[in-house]
């Protein structure tokens, strides 16, 4: 009789289950447990009462772990990344190696309620997320990010199917990004696009997987990744060479699969993949060239050498990858294509700790990057590299508002560009990042010019190929703009949601408006693409679309000024900003 008793009390409901934990909680305990616990404590009140705010409330603490019900994914998302503000702020007063950082994960779905709390596997799924999660992240499930896509101003990253522990089926996920500005540059799967085996190119193709790190101290593997980045870029300088984006080949760093099948994936013919052992001044490089076709390694070598011979290391894999995938290239060729070195090897290594911070895309990140890639000045004044790189950072603020001063970034980061191009004519970098500040000081020729100056330098730079096919559409070429944009996602499988709104603006600027919208509905960010999707309705006379696109956009974007955003636009033909303006201004702008 007390069995159907207790199976009576079980109900069910449709709910969204956030669960959270302490990052290292156990290591925190061990250095100090009494502070540690007043101070979870502390947090845990705080975030009881935030909770109830958001129309949720905590069913259970276990230990450092935070399990919430909300009624609606909104509100429990919501919660999530406030959860990770209010331990930001207790944080701010710790030491670091004392600070609390939680991990959250969030799914909906139908769950068990009883007097005991909820249960089910829905609620092990939110579990299971929290797991997978970095720290100060929300991972979402697909059927969270499905409710909040339209309606939440998050950055939404695609992370594809997820295997979690003691659950049957992979589930897709998302990283939630409370700074949405740089999620747009970051590479990212997308959901509705599952790997097509593009065709093989015409010449030789490669890519070169992410090097694992093999020492004990895995704080080494900023150096794995910055040998990596700098050997697909020496690569990328070859006109003859067909080279996989930093980006997408990075993608490859926490999936384990058969180097063919990430050829595969990546439509190229060859696959290189290495290690590295770093032990007081000696390193242990190991690498190998794979022919996917055949399966057979074509090519491998172990170097064991002073780290100061980094950069002779570098060249003699960029040598022999060339000359293992039959490139015919002059000497000459390679001699010019070659980097030049930094006078002092630690100027190197806050350049390659920095790019760890730069491609994240968040305002902490990239001050984090800026302030590695000065340092790396100060050791040596001349180095071009570490030049560009701080032009980028400032570029990166004026472009998310991130500075104080928006135009006292970008002048200074045409300064930066300028000294670089001058320390260094050979590095494409310093011409990219001189092209972005021409763009947006509105000299279209100046602009263009420099975009080509570094696309003859590194023709395989996807980022690059992006941002110059940006600067086409704004001079009135977007036919070329199109087409390099096209290449640009070819180079790089894994784009982010920027080549997509750049090609959106070239589309709108032809008036090919359902061209915009097919573009623009792919982007993993819906919210960064309503503005032009509002205008494209609108334009198409679709006004019921055009309007709640519109209402969506003024939700998400409160501040939103037509007039300066009028202002800002780069356009060389004021008749582009005008159609724009007029598309907006007819769906309710």
């Amino acid at each position: 009789m007390s069995g159907q008793d207790k199976t009576s009390t079980v109900r069910r409901q449709l709910g969204a289950v956030l669960f959270a934990d302490v990052v290292g909680y156990a290591r925190l305990m061990g250095n100090d447990e009494i502070d540690t616990y007043s101070a979870l404590k502390s947090l845990l009140e705080q975030l009881e009462t935030a909770c109830q705010a958001h129309d949720g409330r905590v069913v259970a603490v276990r230990g450092d772990g935070v399990l919430a019900l909300f009624e609606t994914a909104t509100n429990a998302v919501k919660f999530g990344i406030e959860l990770h503000r209010i331990a930001e702020q207790s944080n701010a007063s710790r030491p670091e190696d004392h600070r609390l950082r939680f991990r959250a994960g969030v799914h909906m779905g139908e769950i068990l309620i009883d007097d005991r709390g909820i249960h089910g596997d829905n609620v092990n799924i939110a579990a299971r997320l929290q797991e997978i999660a970095e720290p100060g992240r929300v991972f979402v499930s697909s059927s969270v990010y499905e409710q909040i896509r339209n309606r939440l101003r998050f950055g939404f990253e695609f992370l594809g199917p997820q295997r979690l522990k003691n659950i049957a089926e992979p589930i897709p996920a998302y990283c939630v990004r409370s700074e949405i500005e740089g999620a747009a540059m970051a590479a990212t799967l997308r959901p509705d696009s599952p790997p097509a085996h593009p065709q093989l190119p015409g010449i030789p193709s490669v890519a070169v997987l992410p090097f694992s790190s093999l020492g004990g101290d895995q704080s080494d593997s900023w150096f794995a990744d910055g040998l990596t980045e700098d050997i697909i870029l020496n690569l990328s300088k070859f006109k003859n060479l067909f080279v996989i984006a930093r980006n997408s080949a990075f993608f490859f760093k926490a999936r384990t699969m058969p180097p063919q099948e990430a050829a595969r994936e990546l439509g190229v013919r060859y696959v290189a993949r290495g290690s590295i052992r770093r032990a007081s001044s000696r390193i242990r490089v190991a690498i190998e060239l794979i022919d996917a076709e055949s399966g057979r390694t074509i090519w491998g070598e172990r170097y064991d050498r002073d780290i100061d011979d980094i950069f002779a290391i570098q060249d003699e894999v960029t040598d022999a990858i060339v000359a293992a995938t039959a490139v015919l290239i002059e000497a000459q060729e390679r001699k010019r294509m070659s980097q030049a070195a930094p006078a002092d090897l630690a100027a190197y290594g806050y350049v390659l700790r920095g790019q760890q911070y730069i491609f994240r895309y968040t305002r902490q990140d990239n001050r984090q990057a800026q302030s590695l890639y000065e340092r790396a000045l100060a050791r040596d004044q001349d180095y071009a590299r570490a030049s560009a790189a701080i032009s980028r950072t400032l570029n990166i603020d004026w472009r998310y508002s991130w500075a104080k001063d928006a135009d006292h970034a970008l002048d200074t980061a045409l300064s930066f560009a300028q000294r670089a191009v001058e320390l260094d004519p050979t590095d494409a970098r310093g011409f990219g990042e001189l092209g972005f500040v021409h763009l947006y000081r509105k000299e279209h020729d100046a602009a263009i010019g420099a975009y080509r100056r570094a696309l003859a330098l590194n023709p395989n730079d996807a980022d690059l190929l992006s941002d110059y096919a940006d600067a086409l559409a704004h001079s009135g070429d977007n036919e070329t703009a199109i087409s390099s944009l096209k290449q640009a996602m070819r180079l790089n499988p894994y784009f982010p949601d920027q080549y997509l709104w750049h090609l959106g603006g070239a589309y709108y600027n032809l008036k090919e408006y359902d061209a915009v919208i097919d573009t623009l509905t792919r982007m993993n960010n819906p919210t960064e693409g309503q503005r032009m999707l509002a205008a494209s309705y609108a334009q198409l006379g679709k006004m019921e679309l055009a309007r709640d696109m519109a209402a969506r956009h003024r939700e998400a974007h409160p501040n939103f000024s037509l007039e300066r955003w009028a202002k800002v636009q780069p356009d060389r033909l004021a008749e582009d900003t005008q159609h724009f303006v007029e598309g907006l201004k007819k769906a309710g702008f």
